[in-house]
């Protein structure tokens, strides 16, 4: 016995190259989400860069690509050149499908592949897109069916009905329908981005359009598992803590953002102002939706009040639902934030939700989020602030748009330095993965501690 424990000590450890090369060949499924999402966006950019691509003789820059590419992957609809006028039908559809990818995960849209092409999964696939959607368990086919089947169904419906009222105004059928398909998967996937060099500013006050589009952006922006539960028709008692929280947080959200701006930017002639009473509030309505996660715009948001956009900051920081094409830190993740601080409030022993008590790892991890997201976004604020030279307001709301994956603009982006563009592009990238999944992708430890140190509190406040 002695001899084999002494043998079991000699044995050495695996060394660290070894360790290293197994973690490059087999990485962890958070790990291989973030290098799927760097490869789709690496070959996006390159077929952005073929002349075919874009416009007469003019073929992208490859910040130009770069950028383009993940912010239609990311579903966030930061530009840096006019969609319509600078991309070929080419470079259109090569932004569409990187939207529906991006949308779907590139996980998800992997299996989708090997669902069709093999007809099963294997288990590490099976991980991957269980970590990339948020799933609790590995019955992963069916969630990926469901997820493909709503998407699509959903997209065809917005599609249609926008093809009609493109046709109704005047457009030939088959650019109608392609404005229609467009626009209707760039908003159920929240990217935001559009073929009208104005954005839906020619169409803010239509109500078939402007409501059709924030429809799609609300639904799109609940996340699949939301979505699937309403798709089964679930009754209430049976919903998820997740779902009755995105289902209360996202009215309020919409209501409040909605009056908000309305207020505001009332009176404000390069806003709201040019608009009847009724107008002015769909109008308002339109931008608060877009707040939550998308990118379209129906007024110049470079004209808004500071003041506004202020508020705008703080919409677009909280976001949509999770697990879906929602950006921003989660409504979910505000909402145990603020029944944290109630419960601390109250003296309460523990965070009460909905009948239900929260676990300390999801206040650990609520309050993880907020904190890295914070830092981010101080750090690329800074960042670029020290390279542009331009006033701090500006400069935070491109990058609280970005790094939610909002896509809203001031109009600065396309004039800002070709390095504060790739800040963007890289915030646009975390905001899509977040910043707990990114943490974690590039986490180097694999095994957790199997002790604990002594207790001790330092003095709060």
């Amino acid at each position: 016995m002695f001899a084999l424990v002494l043998a079991r000590r000699s044995v050495p450890s695996e060394p660290l190259a070894a360790r290293v090369r197994r973690r490059i060949v087999r990485p962890r499924p958070v790990q291989a989400v973030l290098v799927g999402f760097f490869a789709t966006a690496i070959v996006g950019s390159l077929l952005l860069m073929l002349p075919v691509a874009g416009q007469g003789s003019r073929p992208a820059t490859p910040v130009q690509a770069i950028f383009t590419a993940v912010s239609a992957l990311s579903v966030t609809g930061h530009i840096v050149v006019d969609t319509p006028v600078f991309w070929t039908p080419f470079g259109e559809v090569v932004i569409l499908l990187l939207i529906q990818i991006g949308g779907l995960g590139v996980m998800t849209f992997a299996s989708v592949v090997g669902l069709v092409v093999v007809r099963r999964l294997s288990l590490r696939s099976r991980l991957q897109a269980a970590a990339e959607l948020g799933a609790l368990g590995l019955d992963v086919r069916s969630l990926v069916k469901s997820v493909v089947i709503i998407s699509m169904s959903l997209e065809a419906v917005v599609s249609l009905v926008l093809s009609v009222r493109f046709a109704m105004d005047g457009w030939h059928v088959a650019d109608a329908i392609w404005l229609g398909v467009f626009h209707g998967v760039s908003s159920f996937n929240n990217a935001g981005f559009s073929l009208f060099s104005d954005s839906m500013v020619g169409y803010a006050a239509d109500p078939a359009v402007s409501l059709t589009i924030s429809a799609a952006v609300i639904v799109g922006g609940l996340g699949f598992p939301v979505i699937i539960e309403l798709w089964k028709r679930l009754p209430p008692r049976r919903w998820s803590m997740n779902t009755r929280i995105v289902l209360w947080a996202t009215p309020i959200l919409l209501v409040l953002g909605t009056v908000y701006i309305a207020v505001l930017e009332w009176s404000n002639p390069d806003t709201l102002g040019g608009y009847h009473e009724g107008e002015r509030v769909l109008v308002a309505f339109f931008q608060s939706v877009q707040t939550r996660t998308a990118g379209f715009n129906s007024v110049d948001i470079g004209s808004m009040h500071q003041t506004t956009l202020f508020g705008m900051d703080a919409m677009m920081l909280i976001g949509g639902g999770p697990a879906g094409t929602a950006g921003g830190i989660k409504v979910t993740t505000f909402a145990v934030l603020f029944f944290i601080l109630v419960a601390e409030l109250r003296g309460d022993p523990a965070v009460n939700v909905l009948g239900k008590r929260l676990s300390r790892a999801v206040h650990r991890q609520a309050i993880a989020v907020v904190v890295l997201s914070l830092a981010v976004i101080a750090i690329a604020t800074g960042g670029i602030m020290l390279i542009s030279g331009l006033d701090q307001g500006r400069v935070l709301f491109e990058v609280i748009s970005a790094f939610s994956t909002v896509g809203l603009s001031t109009g600065i982006t396309s004039t800002l330095p070709e390095s504060a563009q790739l800040i963007l592009a890289a915030l646009m990238f975390i905001g899509r993965l977040g910043p707990i999944a990114f943490a974690t992708a590039l986490a180097l430890r694999e095994r957790g501690v199997l002790y604990q140190l002594p207790k001790e509190r330092p003095i709060i406040g």
